[in-house]
């Protein structure tokens, strides 16, 4: 692991429940080099995601979601 962590937002652009989201958090949270995850209920279009670029490129995370039958895109601050 390295010794700097990123974090990015996602915009997931369907309209999720509470469990869906949960679900797709669990998913984040099961990829090599993701810390942490998370999203809620009053934004549920936007999970905030944090992890260690050496080990997993944020692009994963769009395909991730994708595989999983969501479209998603990163939010630029």
């Amino acid at each position: 692991m390295s010794h700097f962590i990123s974090d990015i937002t996602l915009h997931i652009d369907e309209d999720t429940n509470h469990n869906e989201r949960e679900s797709l958090r669990d998913i984040l949270l099961d990829m090599n080099g993701v810390i942490c995850a998370d999203c809620h209920d009053q934004r549920p279009h936007l999970m905030v995601v944090a992890y260690d670029p050496e080990l997993v490129n944020s692009m994963d995370f769009i395909l991730t979601m994708n595989n999983n039958g969501k479209h998603a895109q990163l939010v630029g601050l």
